[in-house]
């Protein structure tokens, strides 16, 4: 460790904590960042956990957002890190060997859908030709006046379609409203909901207008490339410190926290006002994840092949099945036919399991602190759709809500998204701020998925909050480029869609300093 006092200081290295660093770093800043485990990483973290030789991804493990995202957008992420994305994006299987598969091609998703494929046309398409618009609009906050205003309204709409009880007379069949409820139920919200229908919209066009993918060798790989870049341009990454005073250390003129809005206040509270300390009391967890990683002998043997195209599938049947098992956990009981997120990397990564082997990572949603293991009712829910699963497991590993907090106290109680991400608490993330980040104490930023835009591995709310820092702490107006060091920007950004030029100066509205202009991814 260096002995020279860093300019900034970073607790946590998520993707955000490490996207904050990246973007200091790049400003010419001495950074140092402070993680409690023994890897960098938080949520994009891959591990040996069952037996040698299967690799699993402990908590991320498909990245819908990893190239809508404009911070890995212009840190050129497919240059540093190699993708695979599957032909299928999500898939959904129903009882009786049926499925409803959401393709990377719309067109051919639309066909497969029948008698609802003009439905689902008219439901997504718009979205999906717009989906720089919808990237911008749902990647920054939503305390803003929309810079593309009728894709915004568009997307309001459908999310009113599909966020109340009406949500079922769009469709004629039961395929396409159990597809789309599976990536709803991402959001760990009871269902229908309008957050939950915001959430799922943004990522079923993502779906077609991108596709859904999964970087080689793990989300390790994530989490290595912006490391090596922040160590590439002087900062700093150590591990194995646990951060509990602000006090143990050193100064600098910038403290950013990757961590919830809760840890954050405990740590800055002798700088922060009563006021910004109740605010953050009142904003509120959402439900836990149980997980469960397997390593397995074959592939998963699903009852309908086409599943085996996509490297994500939604376990728990119908529409109504899945809103069901959702209010459960909302109700706080633990569901008896539990939504489950199937991921099958190995499928299309073969660096996951040795020769002829697989892994597979499942996770369900539980009331917040359950120390309950799912393992039995995930495996049972995928052997209703693949009979035979049981006999292909070598080994499995399972973490309870409550050790998911114990492994990564940013989960409280087993919360993944740092915070419900409700509709209110989408909006005011942690609170109601043009600057949400900036918080009101001398140097102190939140830089975590309890920011806005919330959950996700996007780098953004890192990348928001450190270029927050760099205007108000260093006075700079000039971004840093972020591209890898020998791309040509230009080509990296290959896209003819307006995007915030990362090496031009600050425009205040993009800066997040006026309510009238919030960030531009």
């Amino acid at each position: 460790m260096s002995s020279t006092p860093p300019d900034a200081i970073v607790i946590g290295s998520g993707p955000n904590g490490l996207a904050a660093a990246v973007t200091l770093a790049r400003a010419g800043l001495a950074v140092r960042v402070y993680e409690r485990n023994a890897t960098a990483g938080g949520g994009t973290r891959t591990e040996e956990v069952t037996l040698p030789g299967f690799r699993h991804d402990i908590c991320s493990a498909v990245h819908p957002l990893a190239f809508a995202s404009g911070f890995f957008q212009r840190f050129g992420i497919e240059e540093r890190v190699p993708f695979i994305v599957p032909t299928a994006s999500y898939a959904h299987p129903l009882d009786g060997g049926r499925a409803a598969v959401a393709y990377r091609d719309f067109e051919r998703t639309v066909d497969a859908l029948g008698v609802d494929g003009p439905a689902w046309r008219r439901m997504l398409g718009p979205l999906v030709r717009n989906a720089d618009a919808v990237a911008q609009f749902t990647g920054s906050q939503l305390f803003q006046v929309p810079r593309h205003p009728l894709v915004a309204a568009r997307l309001g709409a459908t999310m009113l379609a599909q966020g109340g009880p009406w949500w079922d007379a769009f469709f004629r069949t039961e395929a396409p409203g159990a597809l789309l409820t599976g990536v709803f139920a991402h959001s760990t919200l009871p269902l229908p909901s309008l957050a939950g229908a915001a959430a799922g919209l943004t990522l079923a066009t993502y779906a077609h207008a991108r596709g859904w993918p999964i970087p080689v060798e793990g989300s390790q790989s994530i989490a290595d490339a912006m490391v090596a870049d922040i160590v590439a341009h002087g900062g700093e990454v150590v591990t194995g410190t646990e951060v509990s005073s602000l006090a143990e250390l050193p100064d600098a003129r910038v403290v950013l926290f990757d961590t919830g809005a809760e840890a954050a206040a405990r740590l800055g509270e002798d700088r922060l006002p009563p006021s910004y300390l109740r605010r953050i009391a009142a904003f509120r967890t959402g439900n836990g994840v149980s997980k469960v990683d397997f390593a397995l002998s074959g592939p998963v043997p699903w009852a309908n092949a086409e599943l085996t195209e996509s490297a994500t599938v939604h376990l728990g049947g119908t529409r109504a099945a899945v809103a069901r098992s959702e209010r459960e956990v909302a109700a706080g009981r633990h569901s008896d036919d539990p939504y489950v997120l199937v991921s099958q990397p190995s499928l299309f990564d073969s660096t996951r399991a040795p020769a002829g082997k697989h892994v597979l990572w499942a996770y369900t949603h539980v009331p917040a602190g359950s120390s309950v293991d799912q393992t039995e009712a995930i495996t049972r829910q995928i052997e209703r759709f693949a009979p035979g699963f049981r006999d292909l497991i070598l080994g499995s590993a399972h973490k309870t809500a409550a050790e998911m907090a114990a492994y990564n106290p940013n989960y409280v109680g087993g919360d993944i998204s740092a915070g419900a991400p409700s509709l209110r608490q989408l909006i005011a993330r942690p609170v109601a701020s043009p600057d949400p980040w900036r918080m009101p104490g001398r140097g102190l930023y939140l830089a975590s998925a309890a920011a806005a835009p919330g959950p996700g591995v996007h780098g953004l709310v890192g990348y928001y909050a450190a270029r927050s820092a760099l205007r108000h702490e260093f006075g700079m107006r000039t971004m840093p480029s972020l591209a890898p060091d020998d791309l040509n920007r230009d080509a990296l950004h290959g896209s003819t869609s307006p995007r915030l030029d990362p090496t031009g100066p600050i425009d205040p509205a993009e800066a997040s300093l006026r309510p009238d202009g919030l960030p531009e991814q």
